[in-house]
């Protein structure tokens, strides 16, 4: 069954021409450089300090490392983070 929902999800963007981030409900993340990172869909914020920042997603956690980090703009599924990004990584 979880299949049959996964092959007609990827049917359903391709005949429909929509981004796949939409259709699996998938984190995007735009980033520029090392100093800026928006990432939308996600599900909250799990944790937040100045070296680390930990949101939630609909599969797992993403977790952003680094230093004096500041969330410049919060959504309810969107996150303007900017300082020195060391490293992103997806925590399944």
């Amino acid at each position: 069954m979880r299949q049959l929902k996964k092959k007609f999800r990827k049917l359903t963007a391709e005949l429909l021409d929509m981004p796949q981030d939409v259709v699996y409900d998938l984190p995007r993340l735009t980033m520029i450089g090392d100093r800026q990172l928006y990432i939308e869909n996600h599900r909250g914020v799990v944790h937040f300090s100045s070296d680390k920042l930990r949101l939630a997603l609909s599969k797992g956690q993403l977790e952003v490392t680094g230093s004096e980090l500041v969330i410049r703009t919060i959504w309810t599924e969107e996150v303007f983070v900017e300082g020195i990004i060391a490293n992103i990584q997806l925590i399944p």
